[in-house]
């Protein structure tokens, strides 16, 4: 089998989350910019074999795009071209942010550690690819 990888993309930092081959457990991978997010992807392709990207989809609550739908459609056409044998699924994203910032909270980290952005879009990551896994 293939990894599936997870995306919470956002303008400045995108987390990003990844299976085992088995696809069982879901693992945050990192956080990079998302300016270096195409050419992170290519040498992650390159050497890991993945079948799937999740990509979140954030919505407002009466179920409408939110504004960074645009950055991420942009995105999207982007990696279509650029990958285009990879499969892309849509997975919402309410709430992940909060969710990870509770399970940091939950964890035990500090006030000092909680305030890492970076962690929190990794764990975003997991969440949306945890939320696919065992729906």
């Amino acid at each position: 089998m293939a990894r599936i990888l997870a995306l919470d993309f956002g303008t400045k930092r995108t987390g990003i989350a990844v299976t085992d081959e088995l696809q069982i457990i879901a693992s945050g991978l990192t956080t990079v910019p998302t300016a270096e997010l195409m050419s992170f992807l290519e040498r992650y392709f390159s050497e890991e074999n993945v079948e799937l990207i999740l990509l979140g989809e954030p919505k407002q609550m009466d179920n409408t795009a939110s504004e960074s739908e645009v950055n991420i459609a942009e995105f999207l056409k982007k990696f279509s071209e650029k990958f285009p044998e990879k499969k892309v699924e849509r997975v919402d994203e309410r709430f992940t942010s909060k969710m990870a910032f509770q399970s940091m909270i939950d964890s035990g980290l500090k006030k000092k550690q909680r305030k890492n952005k970076a962690l929190v879009d990794e764990i975003s990551a997991t969440i949306i690819l945890q939320s696919y896994l065992y729906k």
